[in-house]
Parts: C-alpha cells; structure tokens; sequence
C-alpha cells in the first residue's frame, strides 16, 4: 500500500490537480489555520496553499530550532497573513479572525506535549482550554455578524479517559486524562460541545463546528525534544543508540497527511452541507494493523536509518499511556474518509524526509502529491471529488 517517493523524482500531481481534491472547497477562500508555525500546522499550510486557498495564521514563532514552518520558508511566502500572536489572549485572537473573515478555522495552536505539561501544567491548561474557547468565541463574535465560517477544531486521541483497555475508543467514550496535557484536551472537547451546541446549532447558524481527534502523528520536520521519531533522528544524526522509555506502548501511528486529509476532508463536507451529521467528534487514525509499539517502531525506523535502539525504561517516569487505539468507523462511514499509507509506508517516507532534510520544501510537496496520487489509486473519495 503506498509509493514511497523520493526527493529526486518528479511530481505525480501538479498544483491545478491538487486544487481540485477535496472538491474544490479550498480553492480561494480564505483560512485561518491557528498553530501554522508547529509541525502539524506547517504541513497543513503547505498543502492549503497547494490547494490554491488564501492562507492565514496566528501562532507564536517557532517552537524548535529547526522548524519545519522556516524549512518551508512559510513567513516569507505568506508575508502580512502570518500574524504572530497568543491564543491565551482574546483581543489577539478576536482581531485577527475580525480582519481575516476566514471561511475556514483550523484550529491546531497548543501545547502538545505529555512531558512538558508535567513540568508546566498551567500554562498547559491555559493554551489547550482557555485558547480554545477563545478561537470559539472569536468564531462565535464574527458570525454573529453572519460570516459563514467552518471550524475544524483539533484535539488528540488521549482525550479519552484511558483505561488500558485493547479495544478502540470510540467518538461517544467519555472524555478524561491522567496528565496535564490528556485532561487539557478532554476539557477542550467538552468546551467546543459546548459552543457548538449553545451558538452554533441553529439550522440557520452561519458557523459549523466539528471537532478533530487524531492518533500519534509521524512525518518529516518534527524536531520537538521527547517525542519519539525527533529523538530518534538526533540519536542517528549524532552515531547514538536510539533510547526508548516506553518499548511495549501501543500507538496508532500513522503519518502526518493521514489525519491532516481528515481535517481537510471534514471541513470541505461541513462546507456542502449535512452540519447535523458532521458538525460532531470524528477520530482519524490508522488501519488496526499500524497499532504498533514503540519498539517496534524503533526496529522500523532502524531499516531505513541503520544504528541500534536500546530499552532505558525507568519505572519512576511520569506516567504515559500504555494502551491507545482509535476506532475510525465514523469517519469511514459518514466522510467515506480511509488512512492511505500503511505503517511501514509512512515510517519509510518519514525518515526519507529527514535524510533529505536540506531539500525539505521540495520534499515535502512531492509527499503530499505522492500522497494525493495514492489516494487516488485507492478510490479515497477526497481525492477524487471534482467540485
């Protein structure tokens, strides 16, 4: 499953194709993706601006040296729509969405790490749950003066109340969280149900709110520290064994443009219509099979990469999940939406990306083409939608 795809080889799909997928909806309207200087957000601003859409942001600079957002050289070439500014701060947000009027929200701004919101559990909660409710209320003043806006808030799939259990969660499982970070997101979600069901539910209402709940995320130009892949690639880069803390954690791992087609996807079908069905929860994560552990994702990483790994798991770590998985049904059913890269498809393409990291913006637009370009070999229903 998947066309590995190399730095040096042409494109499969040109940019007028692409800006045809996802029917068309993005073609030159205006979005407003929050957290566009992260991982995740630089990668949705890349295949946005592919897709022939209007490009906005609002983040704070960069988290890491280096970052995939200055990799892609992305301030440069979206000029005075990249607004530098912090969600914790309404009149920030509210002006920015004022002057934007974005058709489209993508919400992804936030701390998203497990070990750091040990460390900094307030200001954890003060990005993931106050800086959500105020894109929401900042949504929720603009189309009170009838802007029609789609919101696509993201959360993650450690929003659920973890019991360690093998089977998937589920959209309708109760929201919960050991730490900071997991208990920040539940709360998240709580808040956008909210909002969505006191503001945004009128039949008439010119906003539709869903939000977006992904497994763990792997891709070139993540360089945050204590995450796996990121640590994995130092540990190559410098002639280190990779360390593991965690070798018999589960995770649906799956790469960065799986739940990113997700998020697009969702919103495209939320801008046609159907709000009553789609303006919900919808999990995005791999097929069952890429349920793997850490170990085994260091083993996967080492065929591409040569080195070793070896096991430092220390008992008296901050707690981490053990058992994750997401059950994907919803999405499959109601958005016809389906992963595309299997499990050693996307390790392979990430550490591809890294090994040609001085090339990453060509890069990473040839993955996101070769990806567009498998989904349609595989009948993915966003891939082939014309509009």
């Amino acid at each position: 499953m998947g066309r590995p795809q190399g730095p040096v080889e042409s494109l499969v799909i040109m940019r007028g194709e692409l800006t045809q997928t996802f029917g068309g909806a993005f073609h030159g309207q205006r979005v407003l993706v929050t957290g566009h200087t992260g991982f995740k957000g630089a990668w949705l601003a890349e295949w946005l601006l592919a897709l022939g859409a209007d490009v906005h942001g609002l983040a704070l600079p960069p988290p890491t040296t280096p970052a995939l957002f200055g990799q892609l050289n992305l301030a440069a070439r979206l000029a005075d729509r990249h607004h530098l500014g912090d969600i914790r701060d309404l009149a920030t947000v509210s002006g920015v969405v004022a002057d934007v009027q974005p058709a489209f929200i993508f919400h992804l701004a936030a701390q998203p790490l497990v070990r750091r919101s040990y460390r900094e559990p307030l200001e954890t909660y003060a990005t993931n749950v106050t800086g959500t409710a105020h894109v929401l209320e900042a949504a929720r003043l603009a189309t009170d003066r009838q802007r029609p806006c789609v919101i696509v808030s993201v959360t993650t799939d450690k929003c659920y109340e973890n019991q360690e259990w093998h089977h998937a969660y589920r959209e309708t499982d109760p929201m919960g969280g050991h730490d900071p970070y997991s208990s920040s997101k539940g709360a998240a979600e709580l808040i956008i149900s909210a909002y969505r069901r006191s503001y945004f539910s009128a039949p008439d209402s010119p906003a539709r709110l869903a939000s977006a709940r992904a497994g763990n995320v792997i891709g070139g130009g993540d360089w945050a520290a204590e995450r796996i892949v990121p640590d994995c690639i130092r540990a190559l880069a410098d002639g280190q064994p990779i360390i593991v803390r965690n070798k018999n954690s589960t995770r649906p791992w799956q790469h960065v443009l799986e739940p990113l087609s997700g998020y697009l996807w969702l919103a495209a079908s939320l801008s046609a219509g159907n709000a009553a069905q789609l303006a919900t929860a919808f999990n995005f994560g791999p097929a069952p099979e890429s349920n793997r552990s850490v170990g085994e994702l260091a083993r996967e990483i080492l065929k591409h990469w040569p080195g070793e790994w070896r096991d430092q798991s220390d008992p008296a770590a901050p707690h981490e999940a053990g058992l994750l998985n997401l059950a994907t049904d919803k999405a499959r059913h109601l958005l016809r939406w389906q992963p595309v890269w299997n499990f050693p498809v996307a390790v392979e393409q990430t550490i591809t990306w890294y090994r040609a990291a001085d090339h990453a913006g060509d890069l990473t637009r040839r993955q996101i083409s070769a990806y567009t370009a498998d989904a349609q070999a595989q009948g993915v229903t966003w891939a082939l939608s014309t509009g």
